[in-house]
């Protein structure tokens, strides 16, 4: 059978349009600047040689919807052994780049491919005075990019192999999972399988808690705490809640579960790296506590506990190196307010009112960048399938804001309904998309993985192509994530929420194959 259908696509290949002729299919409006192809195995990007390569049509240029679009694009296509398959490849932060990494990956296995810089050029990623005096350019990062990108993408390929794609996918997270949603809320024709992971679906709210944080901690006086404090809160966290699953493993499996007191971090005399004063306590509290509505329902929730201290933590994205340097919390929420919401590079965090900023961020960004809506019944009729993950250390986007677009989706469509198109897997000690103290590779990102039980690209494929519906699928710990080839330390097993994984009692508890899944 395999061997028929690599003889088919060496058909379509042959009898198809050349590389240097795919032009005038795109959208109207057009520029490409590179319609080439790759011989060699070799590609140089950003002055960074990529070898191993398949040898693969390349197209690459900018798309132009209203006249201040400038969205730019690659379109990757294998010239044999494609594998008859569309896998979309999206963004982290503000965008700004093509997500070659995400090429890369997808060329090499055999699928056509393509990324978008969203309508901007930038390297830093935090960055957003792209968006000044450009309403246009907001909704091009929004979900305009994205969406022209996957349009212009479909008629490159069936210019190429003459007959479109039998299958398309994309898989994201961060701003990438943000992405993923909107394609399957906007535009439920583009894909037919989604991967949502970490989504920042809710960028106003997600800012705007961001701002109340950086306040108490930066403006206020004495707030601000350094990341030699992160180890003390750790430990303070897991103390209190990581036996609560029955395992003592350094990773808390379900922070929902346990309510952690951070009393006892407050200095009882004099200050260390320890302990923390009132004013940081304050600080640390309004990081884990959620967005609440008069009636005292969530808005959106605050960061679990556990994975202050680890790689890629809070360190990273809440205090930085130093006050005001070179946290990416820091960064996303004064960009978000001074160029996108206020458009005014001279707005400063120190004068940040939820109240008011965050109806202000509502009013300006949410119709463009916000992907909150919980009807999908349109994805789900047109037989889309979309997974979910999140990691429950995420220092960048809390965990509980999937479970709470997760519940919603369950709630307006009903569990049964929700339940033949879409899951979630909420990820233990996992951090901002991969990494943790916990297992997180599971074939997300890039992460390496094997069968389809412990890669959600493959699960993915075989829910939509074969009706094979995901169950529990397995995640490893590396010994050296540098090094795949230096073996697991563990392995772990990820259920459906809102099942989590239970120790049976007996056996090591780094094998998955000694857990079950079970309701809380």
């Amino acid at each position: 059978m395999k061997t028929i259908y690599l003889m088919f696509v060496a058909t379509v290949v042959a009898s198809a349009a050349p590389c240097g002729s795919l032009t005038s299919l795109l959208p109207k409006g057009s520029n490409v600047t590179t319609s080439e192809t790759l011989e060699n195995g070799e590609l140089t990007i950003a002055g960074r040689t990529v070898k191993g390569l398949p040898v693969f049509c390349r197209l690459a240029g900018s798309l132009h919807p209203t006249s201040d679009s400038d969205i730019r694009f690659e379109i990757w296509l294998p010239t044999s052994g494609w594998n008859g398959k569309f896998h979309g490849v999206g963004n982290g932060g503000f965008a700004g780049t093509i997500n070659y990494a995400g090429l890369i990956d997808a060329v090499k296995n055999n699928y056509a491919t393509a990324s978008t810089d969203t309508g901007h050029a930038d390297t830093v990623g935090t960055n957003a005075s792209w968006a000044l005096n450009h309403p246009e350019k907001v909704i091009d990062f929004g979900y305009r990019g994205i969406h022209e990108t996957a349009l212009a993408a479909k008629a490159a390929i069936r210019g190429f192999y003459g007959e479109a794609p039998k299958k398309s996918y994309f898989s994201s997270c961060s701003n990438g999972g943000r992405q993923a949603l909107m394609e399957a809320q906007r535009f439920p024709e583009d894909y037919d399988g989604i991967i949502a992971g970490a989504p920042a679906y809710d960028w106003t709210h997600l800012l705007s808690v961001g701002g109340r944080s950086l306040r108490l901690a930066l403006a206020e006086p004495g707030g601000y705490f350094s990341a030699k404090k992160l180890p003390a809160i750790q430990a303070a966290a897991l103390e209190q809640c990581d036996a609560k699953d029955g395992v003592k493993d350094g990773v808390i499996e379900n922070p929902l579960s346990c309510k952690f007191n951070t009393a006892v971090l407050l200095c009882k005399g004099e200050e260390t790296d320890a302990c923390l004063t009132a004013p940081q306590l304050k600080a640390v509290n309004s990081t884990y506590e959620s967005l609440l509505d008069a009636k005292g329902k969530v808005r959106f929730p605050g960061y679990n506990h556990g994975g202050e201290a680890d790689q890629g933590g809070w360190a990273n994205w809440k205090t930085g190196t130093a006050p005001e340097k070179d946290a990416a919390g820091f960064g996303f929420t004064t960009n978000f307010f001074k160029f996108i919401v206020y458009g005014d590079p001279a707005w400063s965090y120190k004068t940040f009112d939820l109240n008011r900023d965050l109806a202000a961020a509502n009013a300006k960004a949410a119709a463009h960048l916000n992907a909150t809506n919980p009807d999908l019944s349109a994805f789900q009729k047109r037989g889309g399938k979309l997974l979910l993950y999140h990691g429950w250390s995420d220092a960048a986007i809390p965990g509980a804001s999937t479970v709470k677009y997760y519940d919603e989706v369950l709630k307006k469509m009903g569990s049964k309904k929700a339940a033949s198109f879409t899951r979630l897997y909420m990820v233990p000690g996992m951090g901002h998309c991969a990494g943790g103290s916990g297992a997180s590779s599971f074939g997300q990102a890039g992460t390496p993985a094997g069968d389809r039980f412990n890669n959600i690209d493959t699960a993915l494929e075989a829910w939509v192509e074969q009706s094979q519906a995901p169950d529990v699928l397995v995640a490893a710990k590396p010994k050296n994530p540098a090094n795949p080839a230096a073996g697991v330390a563990r392995t772990h097993p990820l259920c459906p929420w809102p099942q989590v994984a239970k120790y049976k009692g007996t056996g090591s508890t780094d094998d998955a194959a000694n857990y079950s899944c079970a309701k809380p």
